[in-house]
């Protein structure tokens, strides 16, 4: 169940990697693929903030790859809910606020990695 956990945390850890090219180096370009409910005219004055949204995704994506390289159990499963967490709350309110899908694409991966992480414990 640790493999299933690590995969599963590896995964979260990509999709975050892939918002954060997304949202700081591909908001004008491939960001209205993506967002198809956002006006395409709205994407270039919002490149700043998709940037700074960006950023944050890297920080949750660091704090994945962190838990992944701990030695100590106890430390990597705590820092590992933590990261999983943040990113399953941040689904949530994305799935409210801007687009349904976001829900699937961000909060079940990570709810997923919770729990094979508990169970694995």
């Amino acid at each position: 169940m640790k493999l299933i956990a690590d995969i599963l945390i590896g995964l979260v850890t990509l999709i975050h990697l892939y918002i954060v090219w997304l949202e700081m180096f591909a908001w004008t370009t491939r960001g209205p693929k993506v967002f198809r409910s956002i006006p395409a005219s709205l994407f270039p004055p919002t490149k700043a903030l998709a940037a700074n949204q960006g950023l944050y995704n890297g920080f949750l994506a660091a704090g994945l790859i962190w838990s992944l390289i701990i030695t100590d159990p106890v430390w990597s499963n705590n820092v590992s809910y933590f990261f999983l967490g943040c990113v399953a709350v941040a689904g949530i309110y994305g799935a409210v606020t801007a687009q349904k899908t976001i829900l699937f694409v961000q909060t079940v991966p990570a709810t997923l990695a919770i729990i094979a992480i508990y169970l694995a414990g």
